[in-house]
């Protein structure tokens, strides 16, 4: 023998420890939520609400926080899946010696009094977080040897649990301030920082653990209890996805999994919505564009209401109608790009140094800087949200117009000025296109609102302003090819200058937007996957490449059905299905040549734009069976 390394090993990579970020489940109680692993290890929990610290957060490095409930030395399951209409996940478990099947779930249940933990500043429903991850498993043939290990790491990893039990089923971990306290039928062992169980189930026989934020760190006490629970929380999904209207068509699975998860990533309280239930998921691994998304962004906002009312979902729709009118604007009347969930103004960024970052991808971040940027796009997603939303209610409510004012006032001056753009770029601030287009969807809604309230003269002015945004668009926002730019100092084309399409600044039929929408297509995709710019020919201000923007590529999908390239839009539509996660789940981006996603997850607006692409093709396959 040489001693070297058998052929077959040569040029071999070793699997990362981190495992892909679309492997991820995704639970949720609509106060905070959590990532599930493959191998039954809670990845991501930020208890008791999204944008708190994490207490497990293996995700982002392998020492800050562990929890896990499955066969013990087997980590990949036979199967996993969501019970129908829920978000209550099913892992099933094939070991040497017998089959096991575990429930996970953020329990929600009936809730008669007050929520302390997180207090409600809308309506609360009749049914509320329990704050509580429960888990239960049933045995159903053979025997299984279950494992149960709890080592929490408060404070994103920064400060060990101190454990205390009460008995041999219930221990409490405090840290950072916090507790949690872990109940289970399994005896419970403390070592050090974290707490262990071990136990053979034969077939038939279940078992259960829950682990509590509430403040009075209740939570199930028996298997019984735990599976009641979980059983709630699973009605709880299926009534509120029984309020919606999902169309009947192959697309359903993905509709109905899309509006889970938006729903899911709302904060009820508020009824304001996350971007990403993560931070610092990285666009390129290895690199520096890790951002913390789990705020609200006031653009997201027009997306919002569209899908929700699209889907029927009226509730939804208007406490997230009311978190807009409720927010604190600057001191010239215009809105942040970004607001907390709570609505609070100052989202500072932060690096957590001591983090590794998934693999490797640093600086982890918390906070984020752009909620000081200027992007003038925001006011028209705010006013287009507000027109859907009068539209569909038959009103406007005295409470919005001021911020129908303010937002157009605003927009009438900011139209002028560079911003930092849609993107967010933290290069220097230039004249970006589809910033001027959305200050158009700015004016152009204010004057259709002014004319509901019937105010005719601020109704008139704001129409004005509006064809003078288009004129000035026209004249410099074109390249010599008729394709609308990046920005007015370059040729570089930007898919933000999709929304001309989705938005209704071009008609139809007009060949510029045909020109710019096949120039996206064309020229700024790979693998027919759009990417939001080519890094190369933009500064915004940071290094490394990005995959493709999923949400560019449903926009796309929208554009191509506008402008007519019906077929091309449902063959695109079709091949970004076919990249969802085994859940049903989408990230940010997606790196067409490992196939893997990137960024946060799972991204609001990747799945708002699914269910807006979908509508539009839906929309047309039901005219044309008029015809």
């Amino acid at each position: 023998m040489s001693g070297g390394r058998a052929p077959q090993l040569q040029g071999a990579v070793a699997r990362s420890p981190f495992p892909p970020i679309a492997s991820f489940a995704f639970l949720s109680d609509c106060h905070t939520g959590a990532l599930v692993a493959p191998d039954g290890a809670v990845g991501w929990l930020c208890p008791p609400r999204f944008d708190a610290p994490s207490v497990f957060a293996t995700i982002l490095d392998r020492q800050a926080g562990y929890f896990r409930f499955a066969p013990f030395d087997v980590n990949a399951p036979s199967a996993r899946t969501y019970e129908p209409g829920t978000n209550v996940l099913i892992t099933t478990w094939k070991t040497p010696t017998g089959w096991a099947e575990v429930r996970d779930a953020l329990t929600v249940v009936p809730r008669a009094t007050s929520d302390t933990t997180t207090p409600h500043t809308r309506a609360p429903d009749d049914a509320d977080a329990a704050h509580c991850l429960v888990r239960t498993v049933r045995c159903f043939a053979g025997h299984v040897e279950m494992e149960l290990l709890c080592e929490p790491v408060f404070d994103y990893g920064r400060v060990d649990a101190v454990w205390e039990a009460a008995d041999e089923h219930s221990a409490t971990a405090s840290g950072a301030g916090s507790s949690l306290r872990l109940r289970s039928d399994l005896r419970l062992g403390i070592q050090g920082g974290h707490v262990r169980a071990r136990h053979t189930l034969h077939a038939g026989e279940q078992a259960f653990c829950s682990l509590s934020w509430a403040d009075d760190l209740d939570g199930p006490a028996s298997v019984e209890e735990a599976s009641d629970d979980l059983d709630s929380t699973a009605a709880f999904w299926r009534d509120w996805l029984s309020d919606a209207t999902i169309p009947d068509h192959p697309w359903r699975e993905a509709l109905e999994r899309s509006a889970l998860t938006i729903k899911g990533l709302t904060y009820m309280p508020t009824g304001a919505t996350v971007a990403a239930l993560t931070t610092s998921l990285p666009e390129t691994p290895g690199g520096e564009r890790n951002w913390d998304y789990r705020y609200t962004w006031i653009r997201d906002s027009s997306f919002t209401v569209q899908a929700l009312h699209y889907l029927d979902l009226d509730w939804e729709a208007d406490e997230f109608v009311e978190f807009l009118s409720g927010l604190e604007t600057n001191d010239d009347g215009s809105l942040q790009i970004m607001y907390g969930i709570d609505g609070r103004r100052d989202l500072t960024e932060h690096a957590l140094d001591h983090l590794t970052g998934y693999r490797g991808s640093r600086p982890v971040r918390t906070g984020n800087g752009a909620f000081a940027q200027r992007q003038n796009d925001l006011y028209g997603a705010v006013l287009d949200a507000i027109l859907m939303h009068s539209r569909r209610s038959q009103r406007v409510p005295r409470s919005l117009w001021p911020l129908i004012r303010s937002q157009a006032e605003s927009a009438s001056v900011a139209w002028r000025e560079p911003d930092q753009g849609i993107w967010e770029a933290r290069g220097e601030p230039q004249h970006y296109v589809s910033s001027k287009i959305m200050c158009w969807v700015a004016l152009d809604r204010a004057a259709k609102l002014g004319r509901i309230v019937g105010d005719a003269e601020r109704a008139t002015e704001w129409r004005s302003v509006a064809d003078e945004i288009a004129a000035d668009v026209i004249g410099n926002g074109l390249s010599d090819r008729g394709v609308l730019r990046q920005h007015y100092g370059t040729d570089a084309l930007d898919a933000s200058a999709l929304l001309a399409a989705i938005y209704g600044f071009l008609e139809p039929d007009d060949e510029r937007l045909r020109a710019t929408v096949l120039a996206i297509a064309d020229e700024l995709s790979e693998d027919g996957f759009a990417l939001r710019y080519r890094t190369d020919e933009t500064d915004d201000g940071l290094t490394g490449r990005e995959g493709t923007f999923l949400i560019c590529s449903f926009w796309l999908v929208s554009a191509l059905t506008i402008i007519g390239e019906g077929k091309r839009a449902r063959a695109l539509m079709e091949k970004l299905l076919r990249i969802v996660s085994p859940l049903g789940l989408l990230a940010e981006e997606l790196d067409t040549e490992t196939g893997q996603h990137l960024g946060n997850f799972p991204q609001a607006f990747s799945h708002l734009a699914l269910i807006e692409a979908a509508r539009r093709i839906i929309m047309i396959e039901r005219l044309i069976e008029f015809v």
